[in-house]
């Protein structure tokens, strides 16, 4: 058994900025990395400063690599649950049995992506077929470009992704778009096509068009999907954490959850968060875990004095 004064679970760039904070800051922290970071299948990472371009399993390796110059360790492998233990302290139950001890907790764990049935998308996602504009629009901009519609603020969405092209087509299912929608979509220059998508194009490895059921081809270089969101949140429900209707876990500006002693960040708690904004909340988290911390070893040591302990 070991024991940590913070455990963090999930080493993405939230997970890895706060416990590089903490390191820095003389905690013993351990973390818990299960190796399956949502932006795996893309090539690039964009929109973080100094950083920009860099493929996202370097700016982890870089991330590993800082922590554990701090002393923090990392480990590979998946937490199943978490278990309270005193009245401050929790277990950490992993998939291989270990066990381990924390005064706090840390959990990072993300979200995943519900991508529409169609195809051929999800062998395209993080390549032709996008989710955010601000991180990939710039790559594809002035290309034939198309948003799968049909979600809701789908059509905003799509009016976001013009911003990079004048050639785009938004693709919905029949019926679904209101007078004002479509007027909006019309006045400027986005194409609307309705119907029902059979599946991509796709050849020489590269998306060539999309194919309706009734069988045209729109001819389209990549294709932005509004994904469903959908956090990582079993192992904080797991420990009673609150969350709100759609998932999401409710924290305050910190992101102290409403169990004491548990922390949340990243796109656990905002999935708009870009990794940026991921690490902030992060490097956040950890400055306050620290300063609750503080406040316990202020508590115990006066306790130890007053009993006489300390000399």
């Amino acid at each position: 058994m070991s024991q940590y004064d913070v455990v963090v679970i999930g080493g993405g760039a939230a997970g890895l900025s706060a416990a590089l904070v903490l390191s820095r800051a003389r905690r013993k922290v351990l973390v818990v990395d299960a190796g399956k970071p949502r932006n795996a299948p893309a090539a690039h990472m964009h929109g973080y400063l100094s950083r920009d371009g860099l493929p996202p399993g370097e700016l982890l390796a870089f991330g590993r690599a800082e922590v554990r110059s701090y002393g923090g360790d990392i480990l590979v492998g998946a937490a199943t649950e978490l278990v309270p233990d005193g009245r401050s302290g929790f277990w950490v139950l992993l998939a291989d049995g270990q066990r381990l001890s924390a005064r706090r907790l840390l959990v990072t764990t993300g979200l995943g992506d519900e991508l529409p049935d169609v195809p051929g998308l999800r062998d395209r996602w993080a390549r032709d077929v996008l989710h955010c504009p601000y991180c990939h629009g710039h790559e594809v901009r002035d290309r034939r470009l198309g948003v799968i519609g049909g979600s809701p603020g789908a059509v905003r969405y799509a009016q976001i992704v013009r911003q990079w092209t004048h050639d785009l087509v938004y693709f919905t299912p029949p019926d679904m778009l209101t007078a004002t929608e479509r007027s909006e979509l019309v006045a400027r220059t986005i194409g609307v096509v309705e119907g029902t998508i059979a599946q991509l194009v796709i050849d020489d490895d590269q998306l060539r068009g999309v194919q309706m059921d009734d069988g045209c081809v729109v001819p389209r270089d990549a294709l932005f999907v509004p994904p469903r969101f959908v956090p990582n949140n079993h192992l904080l429900r797991g420990l009673g954490c609150a969350v709100d209707d759609d998932g999401w876990v409710a924290v305050d500006g910190t992101g102290r959850t409403s169990v004491p002693g548990v922390w949340a960040a990243g796109n656990l708690v905002d999935p708009r968060a870009q990794v940026i904004t991921a690490a902030g909340a992060g490097s956040a988290a950890a400055i306050a875990l620290n300063a609750e911390l503080v406040e316990d070893d202020v508590h115990n040591a006066v306790r130890d004095l007053n009993q006489g302990l300390v000399s």
